[in-house]
């Protein structure tokens, strides 16, 4: 069974159980499926699991960036319910690399190439988040490459 179709089947497990926020959230996440399909020219033939993981890890970074937002001034009201959106989406997403793996995975790229400072800097986090895939976070991949190479 496809992500999108395991999608699909929470979603109306959960509206028939009824657990309406959690289908809610599930079919706000199947909309934003649906516009990457059509922006991709895929509505036919539909997106892969992976093009798919990379739609609700849109999708949870906005709701991370959103609790961010809300905490700092001072609505956790609204930070609560951003965190509850978060959760359902989060068992969706692929197990996330822990900064250890990265800087491991960050360290194995840098014996590979030859790299001559800062400014190759892109390069590296391109060639660790090929090789890592959904599985690690931009944002530390970054900050652990910037670390090796300011060394």
């Amino acid at each position: 069974m496809s992500l999108k179709d395991t999608i699909t089947a929470d979603m109306k497990s959960a509206l028939l159980g009824g657990r309406r926020f959690e289908g809610d959230v599930l079919r706000n996440i199947r909309a934003a499926i649906l516009d990457a399909e059509v922006a991709a020219g895929k509505r036919e033939t539909g997106l892969s699991d992976d093009e798919i993981v990379a739609v609700l890890l849109r999708e949870a970074k906005k709701r991370k960036e959103s609790i961010a937002i809300y905490t700092e001034n001072g609505r956790t009201d609204l930070a609560e319910a951003e965190q509850a959106e978060l959760h359902v989406i989060q068992p969706y997403l692929p197990q996330m690399f822990t900064e250890q793996e990265v800087a491991s995975l960050v360290d194995e790229v840098l014996q590979t190439m030859s790299v001559q400072g800062p400014q190759d800097m892109g390069k590296v986090i391109g060639v660790v988040k090929q090789k890592a895939g959904a599985q690690a976070d931009g944002a530390l991949v970054a900050k652990v490459v910037k670390q090796r190479l300011m060394q």
